[in-house]
């Protein structure tokens, strides 16, 4: 008979039990068992080995340009990479913004290597700048101009990693429309559209003409 009791005792503290919990307060379900289950502590994901891993390789982030695969002692065949932007005016703009913030210090907003750092001779560095503008250094094509951004030369040192492969570009395309007075900047918009369809007239009244010429002349 006491053992009945103590069951009918235990059963009723256990209905009361539940029906406490199942209250009508969904925000407030009142005493659950082991709470770690549903309301985890914060875990600070920082790790000093995930951190400094790098990624796998031949991975590509994102919205980025393929890799660039040439060696820093390929400069000969850099001469020849093509830009693989389809440039604007305002890629030729974002590219006069990324060369003054990176690299006007030393060349100079003007690319005639008498940035801040040279001054006339009057600046911390006694050896000028190279002279983008004019000069030797005024040929480099774009893919040139790339690969030492990518590699650095002589003093200069690389860029990879403050500047993307597009930015790079931009730079490069900036430059060379930059050098001998602009006479490369129809050959930096020509994969432009709205740049070259100006000038196809015009190119082929050039072509029409020696034609119009040599037919009146075996007249």
């Amino acid at each position: 008979m006491k053992r009945t009791s103590n069951i009918l005792i235990a059963a009723a503290l256990v209905s009361g039990a539940l029906l406490s919990a199942c209250g009508k307060n969904n925000r407030k379900p009142g005493s659950h068992y082991m709470p770690d289950m549903v309301e985890s502590r914060a875990y600070e994901f920082y790790s000093e080995r995930l951190s400094t891993m790098k990624p796998v390789e031949g991975t590509v982030k994102r919205g980025e340009l393929l890799p660039y695969h040439l060696k820093a002692a390929d400069t000969a065949l850099a001469n020849a990479v093509k830009n693989p932007l389809m440039l604007t005016k305002a890629d030729l703009e974002e590219g006069k913004r990324l060369f003054n913030i990176y690299c006007a210090i030393c060349h100079g907003s003007k690319l005639d290597g008498n940035g801040p750092l040279y001054n006339g001779g009057n600046g911390p560095y006694v050896a000028a700048p190279a002279n983008l503008a004019s000069g030797p250094k005024s040929d480099y094509s774009q893919g040139r101009l790339f690969h030492v951004m990518t590699y650095g030369f002589n003093a200069m040192g690389s860029y990879a990693s403050q500047l993307d492969r597009e930015q790079r570009w931009k730079i490069a395309a900036y430059i060379r429309s930059f050098q001998n007075n602009g006479a490369h900047a129809a050959e930096v918009l020509a994969s432009d559209s709205t740049q070259a369809a100006p000038a196809a007239p015009a190119v082929a009244a050039a072509t029409e003409a020696p034609a119009a010429q040599d037919s009146t002349a075996t007249k």
